[in-house]
C-alpha cells in the first residue's frame, strides 16, 4: 500500500495483506491452498487472508526451547507436525554447553503446551493436512524469525506443493533469508531501521485465547 508506514492494528494489517495475497494469486494461482497462522498474534492477520483465498485456516504451533537461564534466547524449537519435532539452531546450540537432557525436557514441555493450545483453540478439529497443497504461512510480523524458520523446516518435511510466507512487516535481511528458503515471500513493509514488530502497530496488544478460538470458529463457518 503506497505511503503505508505502520498499521492501526492487526485487523488492518490482515486486510492489507489479504489484498496483496489475492493480487499475487491472480498471476500465480495457489493449488488447494491452506493458510497456517502462528498463534497467537498471527491469527487476526491470517483470517482475512484465508477469506480472500476461500481457503481453510489452521494454526502452526511452535514452542521455543530457551537457553539455560535465558528462556527467551531460543536454542531450538518444537514444531507441531505429523510428528512433533525439534529443530535446533546450530549457530547457538553448538556454542553452548547444554545440560544433559535439556532439549528433551524442552521438547516434552513444548509438546504438552502445543496439545493444550490445540485443544483450547481448535475445539476438537483435526489438524489440516498440507501434503501436496499450497501452504501460506502468516504471522503479524517477523524479526529474527527463529520460530518461523523452525516451522518452515518442519513443514517442508511434510511435502507441501509450494510454501509461501506472508507477513505485514519484516526487516530486509530476514526477508532475504526467507526468499532463499521458501517458494514465495509476500511482505508489505521492509524497513531498513527495524526495531521490533510492535513498533509498526499503533495497537499491538497480546492476543488472548478467546480471540484465537473465535477467529478459528469464524474461519470454520
Amino acid at each position: 500500500m503506497p505511503g503505508l508506514e505502520r498499521y492501526r492494528n492487526r485487523d488492518e494489517a490482515g486486510r492489507e495483506l489479504a489484498d496483496a495475497v489475492r493480487e499475487y494469486a491472480q498471476s500465480q494461482p495457489f493449488h488447494d491452498p491452506v493458510v497456517l497462522a502462528l498463534p497467537r498474534g498471527g491469527i487476526p492477520v491470517a483470517l482475512p487472508v484465508a477469506r480472500a483465498l476461500g481457503a481453510p485456516l489452521d494454526l502452526l504451533f511452535v514452542r521455543k526451547i530457551g537457553a539455560p537461564g535465558h528462556p527467551e534466547f531460543a536454542v531450538a524449537a518444537v514444531v507441531e507436525g505429523d510428528e512433533d519435532i525439534v529443530v535446533t539452531n546450530p549457530d547457538i546450540a553448538d556454542g553452548l554447553r547444554l545440560p544433559q537432557g535439556w532439549l528433551e525436557q524442552g521438547r516434552l514441555r513444548g509438546v504438552e503446551e502445543i496439545a493444550r493450545q490445540r485443544a483450547r483453540y481448535s475445539a476438537g478439529r483435526e489438524r489440516l493436512p498440507v501434503k501436496g497443497r499450497s501452504v501460506i504461512v502468516v504471522d503479524d510480523g517477523v524479526a529474527t524469525g527463529t520460530s518461523l524458520f523452525a516451522a518452515i523446516t518442519a513443514l517442508l518435511r511434510e511435502h507441501p506443493r509450494d510454501l509461501t510466507v506472508a507477513v505485514p512487516v519484516a526487516p530486509p535481511d530476514t526477508l532475504a533469508r526467507l526468499a532463499d528458503t521458501v517458494d514465495h515471500v509476500i511482505c508489505l513493509l521492509a524497513p531498513r531501521h527495524f526495531q521490533a514488530v510492535g513498533f509498526f502497530y499503533d495497537d499491538f496488544h497480546q492476543v488472548e485465547d478467546d480471540e484465537v478460538a473465535a477467529a478459528l470458529a469464524q474461519a470454520a463457518e
